[in-house]
């Protein structure tokens, strides 16, 4: 197999599949240049958001206060013209805050009763989880049958959300008193976890100087709710090769300690590895970004392009990376040199091949 043919595999998308992706490439500028508009900077956060999105999937936004985490994903709701809901995470949030609840209603003409469900924020489209780490586990859950099922049970009845439906959640990592972080388990149902750092000094002068003036900006529709569930659909037919495929499985079965068989980064930094949804939204994030790239089949560049924002919230560290301050991004890096990408490296060293194959 050459190493063309190593990224591409399965069935190639058809003439009318293959317009859709091109519509969304384009797409995918026009949000860009719209965005542009009313955020400064932050193109990698809005290409990753963007790529959580077409995907079908959630993300998690960590970042200090003031780096306009909620201006950006209320500024894609409406470029993407969907509904939005902003939840203020705090500690005496209740489930039914975020579900809705039910109510009883008296009928006047007859004066019969009834249950009456009034729908909470979490029926809209796009989800904005404010600080999530601010209110209890009890709290947090209700978000999970949402995420998971695309569907809120109250009552023994079942109401299905309205897609596209995504939840994009924000932390503060530098303030921590008083906070409830998320459990793994929560974690793993986010596909990425995005970081959202500091601007440039040119970014940040390119801030204040429009922040500080008077301006309205009205952010054009590039796309709607049915063109994004036909993005997903088509996102899921871009191929990808059995090697691809098998180069996502070894970086996350690399990183699952108690296996044995492991790098040494990762028996000396972690205490637990990725699980199988980690090969999922790698696979799935590849896809999407060689669509936005212009590409109709996934290459091991694209799996580690989105190797970080898989990863880092699937990786629990042990005391010696606290220590040593190894941080899961250096342990992904680390991993992305070990393990092998080409077919003819596996080929040339089978023996690293099979250590982080298990």
């Amino acid at each position: 197999m050459t190493e063309a043919n190593e990224q591409t595999g399965g069935a190639e998308l058809n003439g009318d599949e293959v317009k859709a992706a091109e519509r969304l490439t384009r797409a995918y500028q026009t949000i860009r240049q719209e965005m542009a508009r009313a955020i400064v900077g932050q193109e990698a956060v809005l290409e990753e958001l963007l790529m959580c999105i077409f995907a079908r999937g959630h993300a998690i936004l960590e970042g200090v206060p003031g780096l306009a985490k909620t201006l950006m994903v209320s500024s894609l709701a409406e470029c993407l013209d969907l509904g939005f809901a902003r939840i203020q995470f705090t500690p005496d949030l209740m489930p039914s805050d975020i579900t809705g609840t039910e109510v009883i209603q008296e009928d006047r003409a007859t004066g019969t009763r009834e249950f009456k469900f009034l729908q909470g924020p979490i029926f809209n489209n796009v989800i904005l989880a404010d600080e999530i780490n601010r209110t209890p586990p009890k709290t947090q859950a209700a978000l999970l049958e949402a995420m998971q099922e695309r569907q809120v049970s109250i009552g023994g009845n079942r109401m299905p959300m309205t897609d596209p439906f995504f939840v994009l959640a924000t932390q503060n990592p530098i303030e921590q008193e008083g906070t409830y972080p998320l459990p793994e388990a929560q974690q793993d149902r986010f596909m990425f976890k995005i970081f959202v750092n500091y601007p440039t000094w040119d970014e940040e002068f390119d801030i204040v100087r429009l922040t500080t003036a008077v301006q309205q900006v009205q952010l054009s529709h590039v796309l709607d709710g049915p063109a994004i569930l036909e993005i997903q659909d088509i996102i899921r037919r871009v191929p990808a090769s059995d090697h691809v495929i098998q180069y996502a499985m070894r970086l996350v079965r690399a990183t699952r300690v108690h296996e044995g068989g492991v790098p040494e980064v990762i028996s000396d930094y972690v205490s637990w590895g990725a699980g199988p949804r980690a090969c999922q939204y790698l696979i799935l994030g590849g896809k999407v970004r060689a669509v936005l790239y212009g590409r109709f089949h996934v290459s091991t560049e694209d799996i580690q392009a989105v190797a970080k924002p898989v990863l880092r919230h699937r990786i629990v560290t042990n005391f010696n990376a606290d220590a040593e301050g190894m941080t899961v991004d250096r342990i992904v890096e680390r991993l992305l040199e070990i393990v092998p990408a080409k077919q003819s490296a596996i080929a040339a060293n089978p023996a690293t091949s099979k250590a982080v194959e298990g």
